[in-house]
C-alpha cells in the first residue's frame, strides 16, 4: 500500500502546483519571481547549478551528473562553462546547436536523458516553474503578448527582455476570444513531460524517402479545411511537430548527421533567428535547446562535405570522451550490474577494479615523457600518489593529447564479458581471473578490433593480471598479518625503541642480560627497506617518526600500530616476508595438518569478515596466492 500512497501524494502535489490566471495575474508573479521568465538555455543552466557545485583542485564538479556519469568531470565542466552558462546569459552561443561527439557507449545518450529527466523534475519546482498561454499547443511564452513597440518600456519596468513573436494561432485567439484584450488572456502553469510531449521532444531520422518534414514542424489537418475554409487558417494546422512540442525546453536530435538535408536547414533559422517556417504562416518563434549526438567518424565525414558549411558555424561540438579513471570505471560497471538481474551474484573484491585497469589502459595514449610508463600514468590519472610526480605533471600529461579517451575498449564490451562469465560459470561467485579470461576470449569474437589492437589489448590483459597478482598477495598478506597481530605490535615496539635510541644517540639495555648495546641497525633497515626508504633517507624518516611520537604525547594520545600509515605498511611487509614460508606452506598444502588448517580458517574468516569475500572467493584467493608464492 506504500506505493499507492506515494502515487496519491504525487497526484495531490501536482494538483497543488497547478495554476491558472489572467495575464495581469501572471505579471504579478513576474514582479515577485522574475526568474519565471527565463529562457530555455537559462533554465537548463540553473537546473544544473541549483543541484550543487563542488570545487576540486581548481576545477568544478557539478553534482547534477553525479549519479549517472562517472569520470567525465572535465568534459562536463567544459559543457556547462562553455555552453550552458554563456547561453543562459543570452550570449551568441545560445544560437548554436549543441553537438555531443564521442565514442560509442561513452555517456552521450545518458547525458541527454539526464537533461530531459532533470527538466521534468525541475519544472515541478519553484525555481523551474514554466508558464504558458493556456490552450497553446506550443506552450507559448505569455510575454509574446506584449506588443513589440512596448517591449523597451516593459524591460525598463520589469528588467526582463522579450524575444519572439506571438504565434499565428494565439494571434487569432487573442482577437476572436479576447477581443484583443491582452490582459484577459488566460495563462497556465505547465509541467515538462517527454511522454506527454510538453517542452521535451525527440527526433530520430528514418528512411529519407518516407520521413516527412511535418515530423519536425507540424502539418495541415485536412479534415478541418472545409470547416475553416483555408489552409492558411492557423486553426487548420496541427502544431504537433517535435520543434513545436519542444518549445520552452529541449529537443534531442538523434543521429542528426544522418538526416536528410531538408531537415537540417530548418535548424539554421531556428538556431540563428529563434524561429522556423511552418505551413503558410509567417515565421514561428521557438525557444529551445537543441542537442544532437554523433560519433567522431560521422562528424569528420559531415565537415568534409562542402554542402554542410553553413551548418558548421551553427554547431558547437563538445567532445565527450571515455572516462580515464580506474575507480570511476569501477562505478560504471557496478551501476550496470546493480541494474541487472544478476546483481545477487557475488563478485569478489578487486574484480571490477582489474577489469577497469584493462579498459583504462586501452584508452590511454603513451606518455611522451621517458620517465613514466602507461601504468604510472593510469595511477596518476586515478589520483594515486606516485613518487616523483605531482598534480602539475598530471595536468601536463592531459595536455599532451587532445583526443585522449576518444578510442579504446567501451564499457559495454566489458560488462558483456562479465555477464557472460556470470551466466557461463553458473556459480554464486566470480573473481578477477574469471573476468580477465573472459575479456581475453572475447577479443577473438570482437568484429571491429584490428590485429594490431588485439595484440595491444592482450598485452594490457597481461599487465592487469600482474597488477592483480600484487593486489592478491597484499590481500592475503594483510589477512595473515592480522592473524599475527600481536607479532606485528611487538615488532613495531621493538623498531620504535631502536629508533628512539638512534635519534637520541643512546644505548639500549638487553632485557635478559641487562648489558648495554647499540641500536639494531640491521632490524631498522630490514623494516625501512620494505617501503623503499634509502640509506640516505633513513635518518629523516626516523626523525619524522620520533616527531610524530612527541606530537601524540603532547596531546595525551598513545602512538600505536595505526598511527603512521607508512610505518604500518613497512611492518606488515616485513612480517609477511618473515612469514612467507608459512604462507606458502599453509596455502599450497593439499593435506594441511591441524595447525595449518586452523590458520587457513582464521585467514578465510578474516577475508570474509573484513575484506568482502565470501567462502568460495576467499578459498580461491588463497589457492591462487599459494600458486604464486610457489613459482
Amino acid at each position: 500500500m506504500d506505493i499507492l500512497k506515494k502515487i496519491e501524494k504525487y497526484r495531490e502535489e501536482e494538483q497543488r502546483l497547478k495554476w491558472e490566471g489572467t495575464f495581469v495575474e501572471y505579471l504579478e508573479i513576474l514582479k515577485e519571481k522574475p526568474w519565471v521568465a527565463q529562457s530555455a538555455h537559462s533554465r537548463v543552466y540553473n537546473m544544473v547549478k541549483d543541484s550543487g557545485i563542488e570545487d576540486m583542485n581548481g576545477s568544478r564538479k557539478y553534482k547534477f551528473f553525479d549519479q549517472q556519469l562517472f569520470g567525465l568531470e572535465d568534459a562536463l565542466e567544459r559543457l556547462v562553462e562553455e555552453y550552458f552558462h554563456p547561453a543562459a546569459k543570452r550570449l551568441d552561443v545560445r544560437k548554436r546547436i549543441l553537438l555531443l561527439m564521442g565514442p560509442v557507449s561513452g555517456g552521450k545518450s545518458t547525458l541527454v536523458s539526464m537533461l530531459k529527466r532533470g527538466l521534468e523534475q525541475y519544472s515541478l519546482t519553484d525555481r523551474g516553474a514554466v508558464f504558458a498561454i493556456k490552450g497553446c499547443p506550443m506552450h507559448e511564452d505569455p510575454l509574446h503578448l506584449i506588443p513589440i513597440h512596448l517591449r523597451e518600456d516593459f524591460f525598463e519596468e520589469y528588467g526582463i527582455r522579450i524575444e519572439g513573436n506571438l504565434s499565428p494561432l494565439n494571434m487569432m485567439r487573442l482577437e476572436q476570444e479576447y477581443g484583443g484584450r491582452i490582459e484577459d488572456m488566460m495563462i497556465e502553469r505547465v509541467f515538462f513531460s517527454e511522454d506527454k510531449r510538453v517542452g521535451i521532444g525527440t527526433f530520430s531520422p528514418s528512411d529519407p524517402k518516407s520521413q516527412d518534414i511535418a515530423d519536425l514542424t507540424g502539418s495541415i489537418d485536412f479534415s478541418t479545411i472545409a470547416e475553416y475554409g483555408s489552409e492558411s487558417d492557423p486553426r487548420a494546422y496541427r502544431f504537433d511537430g517535435e520543434l513545436n512540442k519542444a518549445n520552452r525546453g529541449m529537443m534531442e536530435f538523434q543521429e542528426m548527421l544522418k538526416c536528410d538535408e531538408k531537415f537540417l536547414w530548418h535548424l539554421l533559422s531556428l538556431t540563428q533567428e529563434g524561429n522556423f517556417k511552418a505551413g503558410r504562416f509567417a515565421l514561428i518563434s521557438a525557444d529551445e535547446l537543441i542537442v544532437a549526438h554523433t560519433n567522431e567518424t560521422e562528424y569528420r565525414s559531415f565537415i568534409s562535405n562542402k554542402k554542410n558549411e553553413a551548418l558548421h558555424s551553427r554547431i558547437i561540438v563538445m567532445p565527450i570522451p571515455y572516462n580515464l579513471k580506474v575507480t570511476e570505471e569501477e562505478r560504471i560497471y557496478d551501476k550496470m550490474i546493480r541494474e541487472s538481474d544478476v546483481s545477487e551474484v557475488h563478485i569478489a573484491p578487486h574484480t571490477l577494479k582489474v577489469a577497469a585497469m584493462f579498459t583504462i589502459l586501452s584508452r590511454l595514449k603513451e606518455p611522451k615523457r621517458s620517465d613514466i610508463d602507461l601504468v604510472k600514468k593510469m595511477r596518476l590519472y586515478d589520483g594515486e600518489n606516485v613518487e616523483g610526480f605531482n598534480n602539475a605533471d598530471v595536468n601536463e600529461m592531459k595536455k599532451e593529447y587532445s583526443d585522449e579517451g576518444m578510442s579504446g575498449i567501451d564499457p559495454r564490451y566489458v560488462i558483456n564479458r562479465i555477464s557472460s562469465t556470470i551466466i557461463r560459470k553458473e556459480v554464486p561467485s566470480i573473481n578477477a581471473l574469471d573476468v580477465l579470461r573472459a575479456l581475453k576470449e572475447g577479443l577473438d569474437q570482437h568484429p571491429s578490433i584490428s590485429n594490431e589492437d588485439r595484440e595491444r589489448y592482450l598485452n594490457f590483459i597481461s599487465v592487469a593480471r600482474k597488477e592483480y597478482d600484487d593486489i592478491a598477495k597484499k590481500e592475503v598478506q594483510k589477512a595473515f598479518v592480522y592473524s599475527y597481530e600481536e607479532s606485528a605490535k611487538t615488532l613495531m615496539d621493538n623498531y620504535l625503541d631502536n629508533v628512539e635510541a638512534y635519534c637520541n644517540k643512546n644505548k639500549l639495555r638487553d632485557p635478559l642480560t641487562g648489558e648495554e648495546m647499540n641500536p639494531d641497525e640491521k632490524l631498522m633497515r630490514s623494516i625501512e627497506e620494505q617501503i623503499g626508504i634509502s640509506e640516505n633517507a633513513k635518518k629523516a624518516f626516523r626523525e619524522e617518526i620520533l616527531i610524530r611520537i612527541s606530537a601524540y604525547a603532547r596531546k595525551g594520545k598513545r602512538f600505536d600500530y595505526n598511527s603512521h600509515e607508512r610505518l604500518r605498511e613497512a611492518i606488515q611487509k616485513k612480517l609477511f616476508a618473515d612469514l612467507k614460508d608459512v604462507v606458502k606452506i599453509t596455502t599450497s598444502t593439499k593435506t594441511p595438518d591441524e595447525q595449518q588448517l586452523k590458520k587457513v580458517n582464521e585467514v578465510v574468516a578474516r577475508l570474509i569478515d573484513e575484506h568482502g569475500y565470501n567462502s568460495t572467493s576467499a578459498n580461491e584467493l588463497l589457492r591462487y596466492v599459494g600458486s604464486l608464492l610457489n613459482r
